[in-house]
């Protein structure tokens, strides 16, 4: 039997149906250009229903922002599109005649490494996304952690530097304003300003603009760098130290660095981590999925409430 994923953003909603493999076998998308939320459901239903002209679909799974109720089906609150209790999969359910489930697209895209990327095999897996945020999603003990009013797991609100920068949800120094792709664009940006030689000024500055200039040798581009996986080192040790798990995996767009970030990052985790005497230590290792981990994720929902 086949199911449908919906990978549903701010900006884009990408939909794939997906086989009892977990395995893409078609996929689409279109922008989310009327951001009510009925223009978001007529959106979804429409994807949806051009999956399945022509297949036997049996479920919807839906990976939302923001705060998801995967128990109700309601997304309580998505502040990017002013959604409240917004009851998202009876609406959607209604348009396309099929069940519909939601789930927060942060744990839709860990679901989705688990169960055909990164974390497959593992009983406790752990996803994070460096991205304009910081997202993360858990799979503990086979299941996925949701916490008592489905928002648990926002690692990137959680504090590293008490005299940090001011963070979007009031506290200082979150994790999110220090180790985020933003963040380390910001951090470019400054360096580049005071060191007017530095190859950060040769082209518009972003993630890939600093790691060019690392591999070129740029001292200004290397001490933004350092300090940024430091700032990683510390968000990713905290979160080893609390969970243990198998495998954590790091996805988003900084993840395309590869191993320029991840190898660094090892050996500062390595280095802290309160297990660094241990056996058995947690796996880090880039996630597998891209893209598609949202979608392959939300396909499975269903079999993970």
């Amino acid at each position: 039997m086949l199911r449908i994923g919906v990978d549903l953003g701010g900006t884009n909603i990408a939909a794939g149906l997906v086989n009892d493999k977990n395995e893409i076998i078609k996929k689409t998308s279109v922008p989310t250009s009327d951001k009510s939320f009925e223009g978001v459901c007529r959106a979804i239903a429409s994807l949806c229903e051009s999956l399945s002209s022509g297949a036997s679909v049996s479920e919807i799974g839906v990976g939302s922002p923001g705060i998801a109720n995967a128990s109700t089906g309601v997304v309580e609150r998505w502040s990017n599109l002013n959604f409240v209790n917004a009851p998202l999969a009876e609406r959607v359910s209604a348009l396309c005649g099929l069940p519909v489930y939601i789930e927060n697209d942060a744990n839709a895209a860990a679901l989705g490494e688990y169960v055909a990327g990164a974390g497959r095999g593992t009983e406790d897996f752990v996803l994070v996304t460096i991205g304009t945020g910081i997202g993360c999603g858990a799979v503990l003990g086979g299941k996925l952690y949701r916490g008592k009013n489905h928002s648990a797991f926002e690692l990137g609100h959680t504090v590293i530097d008490l005299n940090g920068p001011v963070c979007t949800c009031g506290r200082r120094g979150c994790f999110e304003t220090l180790a985020s792709a933003t963040a380390l664009v910001r951090q470019a940006k400054e360096a580049a300003k005071a060191c007017p030689e530095s190859l950060l000024n040769q082209s518009e500055i972003n993630g890939k603009t600093v790691f060019e200039a690392l591999r070129l040798g740029d001292g200004a581009a290397k001490a933004v760098f350092d300090r940024y996986v430091k700032y990683l080192a510390a968000g990713v040790t905290d979160l080893i130290n609390l969970l243990q798990p198998q495998v954590l995996c790091i996805g988003g767009g900084v993840s395309g660095a590869g191993e320029a970030l991840l190898a660094p990052l090892r050996e500062l985790v390595s280095r802290e981590e309160y297990a660094k005497d241990c056996a058995v230590r947690t796996k880090i290792m880039p996630a597998l999925l891209g893209n598609d981990a949202g979608i392959i994720g939300a396909a499975a929902i269903p079999l993970y409430l």
